[in-house]
């Protein structure tokens, strides 16, 4: 029986230290930032207010134009993440095109089978967290992140 603790050998890198999104601490700190930064992108994607609400989870109307006009709030696990897929979104279509394209990319129909035909927006509107999370491992793949 061999010692799976030699199986591998020791890194010179440090692990990346995961940021634990269940503590408040944690939230409180990123929240803020994270809320300027969407609505950072949703302006250079041209988004309408009910996807950006959409975007957000399904924000209400009031509670969308409060957060937009006054960011200090607590955000829970699930906003943060999609904010941060979007913005890992954004990231990666900067990198792969021009700012110009980068920023109309979600908003033009898409032949990807991922898509269906639909814009890349649409797709996540109606997927949620989970189609966000596609669209950025498909965009990784791309830029040779994967």
């Amino acid at each position: 029986m061999s010692n799976l603790a030699y199986a591998y050998p020791k890194s010179r890198f440090e692990p990346d230290v995961l940021i634990d999104l269940n503590a408040r601490e944690e939230r409180e700190r990123l929240s803020q930032s994270a809320l300027k930064g969407f609505f950072k992108l949703a302006a250079a994607w041209k988004l309408r207010d009910e996807d950006a609400r959409e975007l957000l989870g399904g924000l209400s109307s009031s509670s969308f134009y409060e957060w937009k006009k006054n960011p200090a709030r607590v955000l829970e696990v699930d906003r943060i993440t999609r904010i941060s897929y979007l913005i890992g979104i954004y990231k990666a279509l900067h990198i792969l095109y021009g700012d110009k394209l980068a920023d109309e990319w979600v908003s033009l129909p898409n032949t990807n089978p991922i898509f269906g035909g639909r814009t890349p927006l649409a797709t996540m509107a109606a997927g949620g967290l989970l189609a966000m999370q596609t669209v950025r491992k498909l965009l990784d793949a791309r830029r040779g992140g994967l």
